[in-house]
């Protein structure tokens, strides 16, 4: 496959173990969107069911059952590893689609979190959370090994911050349009995806965005 010498972005938003990555070059043009599943016949959201329920959140729930905290450690560690298997074929699927070379992804803040799996399982602002953060740290980790720049984005701001990178007022119409050209399904995930890669590739010259994220993403690797 013939590559241009351009690079582009890819914006993610993430739900649960599913994503939706939307890929734009520096010129606006989508050059890709998909939905993507990181995990496949395991527990989605191992911190905040099975964990809670090793602590003794929601026993009294008809959907809850029995498990030790040890066992919901294990589990959790298990579905960290699939996702990071399936981050790395994603990206991998991906870069071999586009026909133009990627450089940057941009993917949504992660708050801070305690160091470890049992730290964050017993917290439980932290196990409503982690989730979310482990699956997003996968993508990131599977970009950096790939040679690609992460970038961290909040969802309040990033539709700003890719208007002040196009420099316009806003990028409402560019959305429409980006949508109309390829077509449903085109919904808020897909306008914020793509709002992220558009202010990725504005700031690609300037390397990553400082963000605490880096720092939870660094802590994720020593906690096993």
């Amino acid at each position: 496959m013939q590559r241009s010498t351009r690079a582009a972005a890819v914006g993610v938003v993430e739900h649960g173990n599913s994503a939706v990555l939307v890929t734009v070059a520096p010129d606006d043009e989508i050059l890709d969107r998909r939905r993507v599943d990181l995990t496949r016949d395991l527990p989605t959201h191992p911190y905040h069911h099975e964990g809670s329920w090793a602590v003794g959140r929601y026993l009294n729930s008809s959907w809850a059952r029995t498990i030790s905290l040890v066992e919901a450690v294990a589990l959790v560690e298990q579905v960290h590893a699939a996702a990071d298997r399936g981050a790395r074929a994603i990206l991998e699927d991906l870069a071999a689609t586009v026909p133009v070379s990627i450089a940057t992804i941009s993917i949504r803040i992660c708050p801070e979190l305690p160091a470890t799996i049992e730290q964050r399982i017993v917290d439980t602002r932290a196990a409503n959370v982690a989730d979310s953060v482990m699956y997003r740290q996968a993508l990131a980790g599977a970009a950096q090994a790939r040679g690609w720049t992460v970038q961290w984005y909040d969802r309040e701001q990033v539709f700003r911050q890719a208007a002040a990178a196009l420099a316009r007022k806003d990028i409402g119409a560019l959305l429409a349009s980006m949508g109309r050209s390829v077509g449903p399904p085109w919904q808020a995930k897909q306008k914020l995806a793509a709002a992220a890669a558009i202010a990725a590739n504005g700031r690609g010259a300037q390397g990553p965005s400082p963000s605490r994220s880096e720092g939870v993403f660094s802590a994720k690797r020593t906690e096993r």
